[in-house]
C-alpha cells in the first residue's frame, strides 16, 4: 500500500508518541494543523502529529464532484449503502501509516488514531481492527462505517478489539452533517460491548470548539501518563 503524502508537525525533539489524525470531507492534511499549538503539550510530551491527505475521488452524495474524501458518501442513512471497498483501502493506507511510524521508533502503544467526520470513521475502523495495542482511538463528530462486519470482525475475533484502549468520542449537539444520534449510537454499542469510551458533547456544529481542544489535550495527557 502506498502512502498517502502527510503533513507532519513535532512538538519537540525525539518524539515519544505518533498522533495520526484524518481530515473530514473535501478538506486536506493542513485542516488541523492550527490544533497542534493551541492543545499546549508540556515540553516533557514531545509528540509527532501526521496529517494526511486523503485521495481526490468523485462523491455521490456531492452530485458526483471530486475531492478529497476516504471513501464515497452513497448515504448518510446508518443502515443505507456504503463504500466499502474505499473504506478498505484507507484502512490499509492507515495501516501503512502506523507501521512506518513502528519504523521510526514509536511503538503501537505509544500510536494515538484520530480523525474527524468521514476521517473519524476510518479511525474507528482501523483502532478496532488493530492487532495488538494502540495508544488510543480519538474520533471527533463521527461514527462507525460498516457496522454490520463490527461483530465478526471484531468482536468475534481474538487477535483484535483491545477492550483497554482508550476512546475519545465528541460531537456537536447541533450538527447538521452528521447527527449527534448517529455518533451516540456508536459510542453507546461500543460501551455496550466493553470498550472503554469518553464521550463528549458540546454545543456546536460539524466543527471543534475550544472546549473541546481543552479535553482532547487533557485526553492525550492521560493517554501518555503525563501528570
Amino acid at each position: 500500500m502506498a502512502l498517502p503524502e502527510t503533513v507532519e508537525i513535532e512538538t519537540g525533539e525525539t518524539p515519544i508518541g505518533s498522533v495520526i489524525w484524518l481530515h473530514g470531507l473535501g478538506a486536506d492534511g493542513h485542516d488541523f494543523e492550527p490544533i497542534v499549538p493551541e492543545l499546549g503539550l508540556p515540553e516533557k510530551l514531545p509528540l509527532r502529529f501526521v496529517f494526511p491527505h486523503a485521495p481526490v475521488r468523485p462523491v455521490t452524495l456531492n452530485g458526483g464532484m471530486s475531492m478529497r474524501a476516504w471513501y464515497d458518501v452513497l448515504s448518510f442513512d446508518r443502515d443505507g449503502p456504503a463504500d466499502d471497498v474505499g473504506i478498505r483501502e484507507s484502512a490499509s493506507a492507515v495501516n501503512a501509516l502506523i507501521e512506518r511510524e513502528i519504523e521510526r521508533g514509536i511503538e503501537a502503544h505509544r500510536i494515538v488514531v484520530a480523525g474527524f467526520s468521514q476521517g473519524g470513521a476510518i479511525a474507528i475502523h482501523v483502532a478496532l481492527r488493530f492487532v495488538g495495542r494502540l495508544a488510543g482511538l480519538m474520533a471527533l463528530s463521527t461514527y462507525m462505517p460498516i457496522p454490520k462486519y463490527f461483530q465478526s470482525e471484531v468482536l468475534d475475533n481474538p487477535q483484535c478489539g483491545d477492550l483497554s484502549m482508550p476512546i475519545f468520542m465528541a460531537h456537536g449537539s447541533f450538527d447538521p452533517v452528521l447527527s449527534m444520534q448517529l455518533g451516540r449510537a456508536s459510542a453507546d454499542l461500543l460501551v455496550e460491548s466493553g470498550f472503554n469510551v469518553e464521550w463528549h458533547d458540546y454545543p456546536m456544529a460539524h466543527a471543534v470548539c475550544a472546549e473541546e481542544i481543552q479535553d482532547i489535550r487533557n485526553w492525550l495527557l492521560s493517554v501518555y501518563a503525563v501528570a
